[in-house]
C-alpha cells in the first residue's frame, strides 16, 4: 500500500479506481482493510464508477503508533485526512465515515468545507454532539494482560475487536484517552452540504440519527435494521442507501 509522511506521521492509504473520488475513513481499531474492502465497499464503489481512497487513521493499520494522548483526537486525525487530499491533490471529494471515522469527518467538512461535497456519518447519531460514554473501561481493557481478565461488555468487545485486527493495542489504549472533543450543537448546524447518516436500529452506541440529521440543513437518516454498531458497516441496506445518496437518489 502507498504512504506519505507530513510532520513525522507516515498515514497509509490505499486508492483505486477511476472518476469522482470518494474518501473513506474507518472507525476505532479498524483499519482501512477491515472496514472497507473486506466489506466489500472498495469494489462496490469501484464498480460504480469512482475513485476510492481510504486511509488508515494514525495509531490504526500500517500508519504511524504514537502513545501519547495528545497526538490524537478526532480534529487532528481530521488534518490527516487533509493532508491526505493534499498530497493526491484532490479539490474536493464525497466522505463517508464509521464511527470515530464518522467523526473525523464531521470535523473534515467543518474545517475544510471547500473540500466536502457530500459526506456520510455511518454509525453515529447524536452520540456525535453528546459523547459516547466512558473511554476508560475501553482503554483500561486494551491495556489487559488477557482478554478473559476484561469483564467491562463494551471493553471486551473492543479488545476482541483488536485482537482480531491485530492492532497495536497500546497505541488504541492512547487514541481513546486523547481529548475526545465533542461537535456543538451551533457547530453542526454549520454543515450545509448534503448528509447522510446511517446507524443500525440495534446500534447501542451511536445515538439517535434523526435528532443529529435534524440539526443539518440538508441531512437525512438511513436506518440499518436489524445490525447493531461491530455489523452494520457491511450491510446491502446500508451500502444500497449509500448508492442511491451518492447518485442524489435519496428524499
Amino acid at each position: 500500500m502507498p504512504k506519505f509522511e507530513k510532520d513525522g506521521v507516515e498515514i497509509s492509504f490505499l486508492d483505486e479506481g477511476e472518476g469522482d473520488p470518494i474518501l473513506l475513513i474507518h472507525g476505532f481499531a479498524s483499519n482501512k482493510s477491515i472496514n472497507w474492502e473486506y466489506p466489500g465497499w472498495v469494489d462496490l464503489l469501484v464498480k460504480d464508477g469512482r475513485r476510492v481512497i481510504a486511509l488508515d487513521n494514525r495509531g490504526h493499520g500500517e500508519s504511524s503508533k504514537f502513545y501519547d494522548p495528545e497526538a490524537y483526537g478526532a480534529p487532528v486525525m481530521a488534518e490527516d485526512a487533509f493532508r491526505l487530499l493534499n498530497h493526491l491533490d484532490l479539490q474536493s471529494v464525497d466522505v463517508m465515515g464509521y464511527s470515530m471515522g464518522a467523526r473525523i469527518s464531521a470535523f473534515l467538512t467543518l474545517n475544510h468545507a471547500d473540500r466536502v461535497n457530500r459526506v456520510i456519518f455511518g454509525g453515529l447519531g447524536y452520540g456525535m454532539i453528546s459523547g459516547v460514554g466512558d473511554p476508560e473501561p475501553i482503554a483500561s481493557a486494551l491495556e489487559a494482560e488477557r482478554l478473559q481478565d476484561v469483564t467491562d461488555r463494551t471493553g471486551r468487545a473492543f479488545r476482541a475487536f483488536a485482537e482480531q485486527t491485530k492492532s497495536d493495542r497500546l497505541s488504541l489504549a492512547a487514541c481513546m484517552r486523547s481529548s475526545r472533543q465533542k461537535i456543538s450543537v451551533d457547530d453542526i448546524s454549520r454543515i450545509t452540504r448534503p448528509v447522510l447518516v446511517a446507524v443500525g436500529t440495534n446500534d447501542d452506541i451511536a445515538g439517535s440519527p434523526q435528532r443529529l440529521a435534524d440539526l443539518m440543513l440538508d441531512a437525512r437518516v438511513l436506518d440499518i435494521p436489524g445490525r447493531d454498531h461491530m455489523v452494520a458497516v457491511g450491510d446491502k441496506v446500508y451500502k444500497k442507501g449509500v448508492l442511491e445518496f451518492l447518485h442524489g437518489e435519496m428524499e
